[in-house]
């Protein structure tokens, strides 16, 4: 039987294990974000824009957040939209932007006085080697063949691709240049996103395009496109292609993709999204993704990133 005294510590026993199920419960609550707004500075279609909705989709698969608000800014390979996300969104904790390589190059390719480095690095995500696909009608049945071509006269092989300045610009340029033709002389047609440079080459509008294998492989797969071959040091598995070294053109290069939250956040609040995106990198629902779109995941995270982005800056301004 029980007594008052057992009566009463049984009593506080209760209220304690209450208010500690509150105070996690509470801290649990704390951890998902109520709305993630994620700044993707291209059109929708391409290899940012599917690296936003990635995000969200394994973010909300593992109740990390309740809700996304995703907003496109296209135009000059991210020169349009750094400058909107750096200013407008300054100090947002809730706010991500998609960026990577492309941005790097397109920056000094449209002489805009936006930097990178002014916003704030949380983590390098993935990793892809491109691909130089042509048409299916097309002549070129190897990289040997467009190369071939591109030294007989490069204004005759416009390519396709993202915006100046960008990953497939400065492969075309290291192909061109590895050809011995001066890359100021190539036909590149920029497009602001995936989608249009697509329709582009569906539409033999262009010879040939360079972008993340990723965005080609529904439609090589689909057999509307050829793929000549994909910029790596050697074979990737479950791609069906040779290397461009493999074909007698000495070129590799692969682009990057990472997420950026704005300027003038707190310490706090790039913590909270460092571990958020850390927590999301180290998922299977991430991993899986990653494995769908053939992208190599590369995660890098916080000050390991900066580190990585001041020497890549450096590279390509090279």
């Amino acid at each position: 039987m029980f007594n008052r005294r057992d009566l009463l510590l049984g009593t506080a026993a209760a209220s304690a294990a209450s208010s500690l199920s509150l105070l996690m419960s509470e801290r649990a609550q704390a951890q998902t974000v109520d709305l993630l707004k994620i700044f993707v500075p291209a059109a929708p279609g391409g290899g940012w824009d599917q690296t936003g909705r990635t995000i969200e989709q394994v973010l909300r698969a593992t109740g990390a957040v309740r809700g996304v608000q995703i907003t496109n800014v296209g135009g000059a390979g991210g020169a349009v939209g750094l400058p909107q996300f750096l200013n407008q969104w300054r100090g947002q904790g809730n706010a991500l932007m998609v960026a990577g390589m492309v941005m790097v190059g397109s920056l000094i390719a449209n002489k805009s006085q936006a930097k990178l480095a002014s916003a704030t690095p949380i983590a390098r995500l993935t990793g892809e080697f491109l691909a130089l696909v042509v048409p299916a009608q097309s002549p070129f049945k190897s990289a040997k063949d467009f190369a071939a071509a591109l030294k007989a006269d490069p204004t005759k092989v416009p390519v396709a691709g993202g915006s100046a300045g960008g990953s497939d610009h400065i492969l075309l340029g290291m192909i061109a240049r590895t050809l011995g033709v001066a890359p100021p002389k190539v036909s590149y047609v920029a497009f602001a996103g995936g989608g249009p440079a697509m329709a582009a080459l569906l539409g033999n509008q262009v010879a040939a395009g360079i972008s993340g294998y990723g965005e080609f492989s529904e439609q090589i797969k689909a057999g509307k496109l050829r793929l000549l071959a994909i910029s790596s040091d050697k074979r990737q598995a479950g791609i069906d292609a040779p290397t461009l070294k493999e074909q007698g053109i000495d070129v590799e290069l692969f682009n990057w993709r990472g997420v950026f939250a704005p300027p003038g956040v707190t310490a706090a609040q790039r913590g909270a999204m460092l571990a958020m995106i850390e927590k999301m990198a180290a998922s299977p629902q991430w991993a899986e993704a990653c494995k769908t779109r053939d992208w190599t995941m590369i995660t890098l995270l916080g000050d390991q990133y900066k580190t990585f982005l001041d020497a890549e800056t450096a590279r390509i301004e090279g």
